[in-house]
């Protein structure tokens, strides 16, 4: 078995890299990866550069781990800023970094692409012998896997000197109802009447909502959709990670069939929408616009339809993105985010390390606080505990 780094992914056959890619992870999939590199949104001058681990028997893969070389800590939404200031200050380099997760995407994933006829453990500990070897071509200071599912936290815990990190996110998770009603029969009284009122102003308004898969949409939606998520950004006063180019190479791609669009139109015009993914069990709400404020559009299109759907085809979880309290009030409940790091330096490493034990108690205790000030009737919490 050997290890190779790829710079970028264009020299490895799509069929191979998608075979190990995962059941439920649209992000880790070849045509998403690769639109990121061919439209620019990663490569040079945007402080993310591929660096991509592989792990082959023969010629034949059987192993990956997404990973980039990182001058910044933006886009990754498990933020290490307090860390890389605390590195300055102790006169510690911390950049360049090495960073495995799907740019710009706070979703929880597949990192570790591995071949179901394979040993877990043993492809593991190949790749994460690639990652070392990526440290010393790149002198980085440090390794972070973000957004880990719960097969990679519970593998990467034996590998020290590796310390876990707990975050929290808002999401929605199966509890075998059949329809949106049996979702909102959790509810306790007023946030389920709440629920209603919101979505039945979005009916009383007049717009028409589309549901459309990637390949139904047309190339003016697609258009739309671009410019929904640069208006957005413009808002928010944040950057733009995702270049122009980027929806066209999606629309372009495999990718295209992982995409599900929630689209308002005012007559003829198209007002509003998001792009979403899916693969398999899972559903991840990403980007959305508006061209103006309509009473409760954000949360229809960007919230209600999507749990509408997950529960229609019988998904297990819903991930609606990064932040948002308001996500509470609708039903998505705080949990655990899993990410893994190492610190090469000892006297950064450590003291770090001890931060994030410290952290996960906290996160923890505001997990169960938030639990309380969910919607949700007592026992539907402990169900969903």
């Amino acid at each position: 078995m050997r290890v190779e780094l790829h710079g970028d992914l264009h020299r490895i056959d799509e069929a191979a890299w998608d075979a190990i890619s995962g059941e439920n992870d649209p992000f880790a999939e070849y045509a998403f990866l690769r639109a990121l590199e061919t439209s620019g949104s990663v490569g040079p001058g945007t402080g993310w550069s591929p660096l991509h681990v592989t792990a082959w028997d023969d010629a034949k893969l059987v192993g990956a781990l997404p990973l980039y070389v990182k001058a910044h800590s933006y886009g990754e939404y498990i933020f290490d800023f307090g860390w890389a200031q605390a590195a300055s200050r102790a006169r510690i380099r911390y950049y360049p970094k090495l960073v495995s997760m799907t740019p710009f995407t706070p979703a929880t994933g597949t990192r570790f692409l591995v071949d179901p006829s394979r040993s877990y453990e043993e492809i593991v500990e190949v790749l994460l012998a690639g990652v070392q070897a990526a440290m010393t071509e790149t002198k980085a200071s440090s390794v972070h896997l973000l957004f880990l599912n719960e097969q990679e936290r519970a593998v990467m815990r034996a590998h020290r000197p590796f310390f876990p990190r707990l975050s929290m996110q808002f999401h929605w998770r199966s509890r075998g109802d059949k329809t949106f009603d049996d979702y909102l029969s959790h509810f306790r009284s007023e946030p389920r009447k709440q629920v209603r009122r919101e979505r039945r102003k979005v009916v009383e308004s007049g717009l028409c909502i589309r549901v459309a898969d990637g390949h139904e949409l047309s190339v003016d939606e697609w258009s739309a959709l671009d410019a929904f998520y640069r208006d957005t950004c413009a808002r928010k006063g944040s950057d733009a990670y995702l270049s122009e180019k980027f929806f066209t190479h999606l629309q372009g791609s495999n990718a295209k069939n992982r995409v599900v669009a929630v689209l308002a139109y005012d007559g003829p015009r198209l007002v509003a929408g998001t792009i979403n993914f899916e693969k398999g069990k899972h559903l991840y709400g990403r980007y959305w616009g508006c061209l103006k404020e309509y009473d409760a559009l954000h949360f229809e299109l960007c919230y209600y339809v999507l749990i509408d759907r997950a529960i229609a085809r019988g998904y297990e979880r819903f991930e609606a993105g990064a932040q948002g309290m308001h996500k509470l009030k609708r039903g998505l409940l705080p949990s655990e985010v899993y990410s893994s790091h190492f610190i090469a330096d000892e006297r950064l490493g450590e003291p770090v390390a001890e931060y994030v034990g410290h952290e996960a108690m906290a996160v923890q205790r505001e997990i169960q606080e938030l639990m309380l000030e969910s919607p949700m009737h007592r026992e539907h919490l402990d169900e969903a505990k």
